[in-house]
């Protein structure tokens, strides 16, 4: 059989906070490829680089790269800014998603698929689309209207960050954290609305960033990394995330 083209690269990825030439880099050099349809897991301690790892990969103005490269579909990404990656279908669920005062979910849903793909649907067609995956992750349909985040709970604005994904419709979606802050059946329904988007778009690759076993127990992912002190120190299957719960990340650090 062919091997399949990997959708996603990070070769000997190194990053530093942006303008801060004497700063320490945070990442050491990663390495990571995901094929079509696989779900990766990314499991570190606080300080580890976990989220400056996502901001890094969507191009946040924060960070740096200061060695390495990342491909996408083959395409060497490493320089374009944030709407290209975003255009050209990445997506990132952040961790503590922003509320926007007077744009609604529908609006603001409409202007980022008008970007992502250039075409323009009316809001009736939108909508249509919207309910019916809303029904999907069991959230109120009433919240097209308001306004984006306002007032939303944790598990709400995780959710959202879920519909977004299922509307714009990506290739790789990266989760930062989406488990921070959510209780066992928040993160459950988020974890289930994750899994409900994989069954529409088989192809997606997925890269779950987390602190817990617990979330990785709905995505069932196919290679868990343990990444510590800016390096991927160790890759293998679920196993490795059964064995973090019981010997804790100071058995990697050891090791480093």
């Amino acid at each position: 059989m062919p091997t399949a083209v990997p959708l996603f690269e990070i070769r000997d990825l190194h990053a530093r906070p942006a303008g801060a030439a004497e700063a320490a880099e945070i990442l050491q050099g990663i390495d990571l490829t995901v094929l079509p349809g696989e779900v990766h897991a990314i499991m570190g301690p606080n300080g580890s680089g976990k989220s400056t790892l996502a901001s890094t990969l969507m191009a946040s103005p924060e960070y740096e790269v200061t060695g390495g490269t990342v491909l996408f579909k083959g395409d060497d990404i490493t320089e374009w800014d944030t709407e290209i990656r975003g255009k050209a279908g990445m997506f990132l669920a952040f961790q503590y998603p922003q509320q926007v005062q007077g744009v609604s979910v529908l609006n603001f849903l409409r202007q980022a698929l008008s970007a992502r793909k250039g075409i323009d649907l009316s809001m009736l067609e939108l909508r249509l689309s919207i309910m019916e995956w809303m029904a999907r992750l069991d959230m109120d349909p009433s919240f097209a209207d308001r306004f984006l985040n306002e007032g939303f709970s944790g598990g709400e604005k995780k959710r959202n960050e879920i519909l977004q994904m299922a509307i714009l419709e990506p290739e790789i979606a990266i989760l930062d954290e989406t488990d921070s802050g959510l209780d066992i059946d928040a993160l459950k329904v988020v974890a289930q609305g994750v899994q409900e988007v994989r069954r529409d778009r088989p192809d997606l690759g997925v890269v779950a960033i987390t602190h817990y076993q617990r979330l990785l127990d709905h995505l069932e992912p196919d290679v868990v990394h343990i990444l510590v002190d800016g390096r991927i120190v160790e890759s293998g299957g679920m196993e490795l995330a059964e064995r973090l719960e019981h010997d804790g990340y100071e058995a990697w650090r050891v090791t480093v």
